[in-house]
């Protein structure tokens, strides 16, 4: 057993089953034995790839995107430049090189990273210099909001439903007859969750409604655009609770604290959380769709020209429905007086609201 394991065991026999989120949570966060607390698990070396390790392509598209709804909104100055879950300050570094061609607009940029990981911190500041870095997103401040979130939404904690013959269950990891880690079954009886034919399977993520509620109120009150990057999908069903080590899929008991966990995310809910708190939001997008929307494919063929013999191959890696192109997906939402941002279009129902 690994080092965290042997905690989650001790206090599983003196406290009883633990839920999926407080699992998760312990498993990237917990302070000395957390994922995301001791390594770099990105890249080659580490355990995932993320689109921004990939090519500058992935970094100068979000950036000019952001930088047009920039424009559009009247160039506020200063605004809030801002990204959750940085990883190494890869997308940031691509972001504020892409914007310095939008006169004005890095000089009236104010960087924040909201990051947990102590470790990846001293990255980023390696690699970006001297940003302010917050706890949280509710330490944003009150200001015209640009923000980023790449594969932030999927390391969030989850809870896990099962529709059984006589009413939800929710999914715990407990002890088996040797002291090691299983998975369970407990009554739910918290869970908020429509009827359901019997064995469907539903995942909620607590902590992300209220980080989508504050940062929408933000920019419904002062302005800016929110762009939200991640694999999943739309009032989607089903376990996808994963652990990813070495770049192979594994149990995700194995080894807690030393693979990386994540769960699909559902931007259904992510959308009305924005609407509720007076934000406009898009339609949820594929990747490829967007980054293409946005001219990645005219980038790639310069950069291509111009020497970057790998530019092509980021970009079919980037958009093939074989690839991220499909399986990632994006969504948006701005300040209601705002244009709609590059690339999205309007939810239906959302579309005569402005």
């Amino acid at each position: 057993m690994t080092p965290l394991a042997r905690l989650i065991a001790a206090r599983i026999r003196l406290s009883g089953p633990m839920g999926l989120d407080e699992y998760m949570r312990l498993c990237l966060l917990h302070p000395e034995h957390g994922y995301y607390a001791t390594r770099d698990p990105f890249g080659a070396g580490g355990d995932f790839t993320t689109a921004p390790e990939i090519s500058q392509i992935f970094g100068e598209m979000v950036g000019l995107a952001l930088a047009q709804a920039w424009l559009d909104q009247g160039a506020p100055s200063p605004f809030t430049l801002a990204e959750i879950g940085p990883g190494r300050g890869t997308l940031m570094a691509d972001i504020l090189r892409a914007i310095r061609i939008v006169p004005g607009m890095a000089e009236a940029a104010r960087v924040a990273l909201v990051e947990a990981s102590p470790h990846l911190r001293r990255i980023q500041r390696d690699r970006l210099g001297a940003v302010a870095h917050l706890d949280d997103v509710s330490q944003l401040p009150q200001a015209p909001l640009f923000l980023v979130a790449n594969e932030f939404f999927d390391a969030l904690p989850i809870r896990q439903f099962r529709r059984g013959a006589r009413g939800w269950a929710e999914r715990v990891v407990a002890l088996d007859g040797q002291g090691g880690l299983e998975m369970g079954l407990v009554p739910a009886s918290d869970a908020a969750l429509p009827p359901a034919p019997q064995g469907v399977i539903r995942e909620t993520c607590p902590e992300a409604l209220p980080i989508v509620a504050q940062l929408a109120a933000r920019i419904a009150a002062h302005g800016g655009c929110a762009i939200l990057i991640d694999y999943g999908g739309w009032d989607g069903q089903g376990d996808t609770f994963q652990a990813l080590r070495r770049h192979r899929p594994e149990d995700p008991l194995a080894n807690p604290g030393q693979a990386d966990l994540t769960a699909h995310v559902d931007f259904a809910p992510l959308a009305a959380a924005a609407r509720a708190a007076g934000a406009r939001v898009s339609r949820m997008v594929a990747q490829g769709d967007w980054l293409k929307r946005l001219g990645i494919e005219a980038r790639a063929r310069r950069l291509e020209r111009a020497g970057d013999g790998g530019a092509m191959a980021a970009l079919h890696r980037l958009t093939a429905p074989d690839e991220m192109g499909q399986l990632f997906k994006v969504l948006a939402f701005w300040a209601r007086h705002a244009p709609v941002p590059a690339g999205f279009e309007p939810l239906d129902d959302d579309a005569d609201d402005a």
